[in-house]
């Protein structure tokens, strides 16, 4: 296993809408197996594979208490139904040491393939349900800040271009001090 660069906002390859997966086979499974250990090593709950440069609906997530690992492997994974709403405070690898609330379905019905390759269906609320919302905006280009306003959006790339210039973020690698 290997740990991956993870992209930072505001990367373009971040806005890249991710292609399906054709076939789940070792390439894939090791995909997952690297962007699990690089999700433990930047201590995240999530991890997109368009965070790491790559173009395919792969999503990791461990929600797990501390010290208890559980990974979960969505493989192009999609939101079936949503129901209610919720505000909470979210953050993202990908924009490192920022966290605003974002609004969020807060139950949802999602399918996606395991990493066998099989179908399975899950409902979700509370963290699940928004991490698997998060993910799956990640698949399709989209970020959190993309809820936020324009604003809010202008602070964070300008703080975020500001730590790149002082070598506390590596564009295109992994989250330095921030």
């Amino acid at each position: 296993m290997a740990i991956l660069d993870i992209l930072v906002y505001p990367d373009p390859r971040l806005r890249e809408v991710a292609a399906p997966v054709a076939q789940v086979d070792d390439d894939i499974r090791r995909l997952a197996d690297d962007m699990l250990e690089t999700m433990y090593d930047a201590q995240g709950i999530g991890l997109a594979a368009t965070q790491v440069g790559v173009n395919q609906r792969v999503v990791v997530m461990d929600l797990a208490e501390e010290g208890a690992r559980q990974p979960l492997v969505l493989i192009n994974p999609e939101i079936l139904d949503r129901e209610g709403a919720a505000t909470g405070q979210e953050g993202c690898l990908s924009i490192p040491g920022f966290y605003e609330d974002v609004e969020r379905a807060e139950r949802i019905r999602f399918r996606a393939l395991d990493r066998e390759g099989r179908p399975w269906e899950q409902e979700a609320e509370g963290l699940m349900a928004v991490c698997v919302q998060h993910e799956i905006d990640h698949l399709d280009g989209k970020l959190f800040v993309d809820y936020l306003s324009e604003l809010k959006r202008k602070r964070i790339r300008r703080k975020l271009e500001k730590l790149v210039r002082q070598g506390r973020v590596n564009v295109g690698g992994q989250t330095g001090r921030a």
